[in-house]
């Protein structure tokens, strides 16, 4: 299907120089795109790529608007970037509208649950008694809500999510293990989106809470009884342990950790594979890496490292002597 540059306008917005009737049948990146191709130039670090396109259309900044302009059809705009997130909203909204069949038969919803009207739900998909689902919220293949879990309205949860499997409780006795039960569920609010194969475990008394508009990546945990603030957002392979609380605009990078019971401030952004040991009550960027080296490098600083708190006593014990020795 070809969408032509003024619907495109129409629909979204910006200041389009050329021709309204062009023809484009895919977005694209800049290096690879074509003459049927729309793209974007998001940051000006790649703007040489911008007179090297064969891209039929290239949404700009206004920085950018004569040097688009001068090699074909451009749609001018503040943002380009948010202008191609919701392009290729659209374009999947008019290239692949959504099928009719709201529920899959193979779907497996207890009628205690509460499904929206305008909810879908994917085939194999398992809802258990009292979970609730929202408006317009898309459940894709194999997602299981368990009992009692709600799921608010436009959330995304992709192949594979489970929402409402017990926590990681347990209580030593006797040297083994006895259950605790998890008492609680998971609460989800609007526009949340999950990616696939990620587990947010049910509350042991309370609930796990996620505010709106939270987006997880795919292989994430998310423990019993985390709560995560409206608008933050994890990447891959995040782990989140029990009873943590992440505030708002917080941001996670992937293979990170959050230690259980921490508090983590709104606008705390955490670098990838990090892992979090304290509670960060003050926003700002946070890494806690241990660098990349070759093996024997590695393991001779990681032997050093260990040193550091008797060296730290020595140092103590010789200004202690000097002050002595001034005195």
């Amino acid at each position: 299907m070809v969408l032509h540059l003024g619907q495109i306008v129409e629909a979204l917005g910006g200041e389009l120089i050329g021709d309204p009737s062009l023809g484009m049948a895919r977005i694209s990146p800049l290096e690879s795109a074509a003459a049927d191709a729309i793209s974007f130039l998001s940051h000006p670090k790649y703007q040489q790529q911008l007179s090297l396109t064969k891209a039929g259309c290239v949404i700009v900044a206004p920085a950018f608007r004569a040097a688009a302009s001068e090699r074909g059809a451009c749609i001018v705009t503040d943002q380009p970037y948010l202008y191609f997130a919701r392009l290729t909203r659209f374009w999947k909204q008019v290239t692949r509208p959504a099928g009719t069949t709201r529920v899959h038969p193979s779907a497996v919803i207890d009628p205690e649950a509460e499904v929206h009207p305008s909810a879908r739900i994917g085939a194999l998909c398992v809802i258990e008694r009292g979970a609730r689902i929202g408006a317009d919220t898309l459940l894709y293949s194999r997602v299981t809500v368990g009992e009692g879990c709600s799921i608010g309205e436009r959330c995304i949860l992709h192949p594979g999510v489970v929402i409402g499997a017990d926590g990681f409780g347990f209580a030593p006795v006797d040297g083994v293990w006895e259950k605790i039960e998890q008492l609680g569920a998971v609460r989800i609010g609007n526009d949340v989106e999950i990616g696939a194969n990620t587990c947010i475990d049910r509350g042991a008394l309370d609930d796990t809470v996620l505010a709106d508009g939270v987006k997880l990546d795919n292989l994430i945990q998310i423990g019993h009884n985390v709560r995560i603030g409206a608008h933050s957002a994890l990447a891959g392979c995040v782990g989140v342990a029990g009873s943590a609380t992440i505030g708002a605009h917080c941001t996670v990078g992937g293979g990170a950790v959050v230690l259980g019971h921490l508090t983590l401030a709104d606008h705390v952004h955490i670098s990838a594979a990090s892992v979090v040991t304290r509670s960060l009550l003050k926003p700002g960027q946070y890494t806690g890496v241990f660098p990349l080296d070759d093996n024997r490098q590695w393991e001779k600083n990681a032997a050093t490292l260990k040193q550091l708190h008797g060296l730290r006593e020595r140092i103590k014990a010789l200004e202690a002597l000097k002050q002595e020795s001034n005195s």
